[in-house]
């Protein structure tokens, strides 16, 4: 157990943030998305930065995804309604996460590095988006939950018709 802020706070292993990975990944590939919403602490955040300049913050650079709390819970609306055109029938997506690090705990907040590569099958046709997780998580009495999730792509460029509309 560590100290921060005068709060005594449990120290968090490897394999529970590979666990909190996977089940999120289980969530999204199944659409689950009040559940994967209830895995982020009120005010957190989402982004997925363009390819060209990924480490620039959003004021100064492109992002495919940079939402607040309130965009990421309008985001779960639309997805789980008609108005989701280009996602209406669901894309079916397919999670593999590897290469997990728990990079630095301090408190009650952690930073966290994982690879992934999600395969998504839409309109007949497959892409694969492959990436680095750089994630902010706070350890909280219900389990560990996102302040930041974070989406790097490693493509130079995103293939026609590989649109993000769908949950990286």
């Amino acid at each position: 157990m560590t100290i921060a802020h005068g709060v005594p706070t449990r120290v968090v292993t490897r394999s529970e943030v590979e666990d909190f990975l996977y089940a999120e990944a289980d969530l999204l590939d199944a659409q689950r998305y009040d559940d994967w919403l209830s895995l982020f602490v009120e005010g957190a955040r989402s982004e997925v930065p363009t390819t060209d300049n990924p480490h620039l913050p959003a004021a100064v650079s492109g992002y495919f995804v940079c939402d607040d709390w309130n965009l990421i819970k309008a985001r779960v609306k639309r997805l789980k309604s008609r108005k989701a055109h280009a996602e209406n029938p669901p894309s079916l997506t397919h999670r593999m996460i590897s290469n997990v690090r728990l990079a630095e705990q301090d408190g009650d907040e952690l930073r966290l590095t994982a690879n992934f590569i999600v395969h998504r099958s839409r309109d007949g046709g497959m892409n694969s988006y492959v990436g680095r997780y750089e994630h902010r998580l706070r350890v909280t009495e219900g389990g560990l939950r996102f302040l930041l999730r974070r989406a790097v792509l490693a493509h130079e460029h995103l293939t026609a018709g590989a649109r993000l509309s769908f949950i990286l």
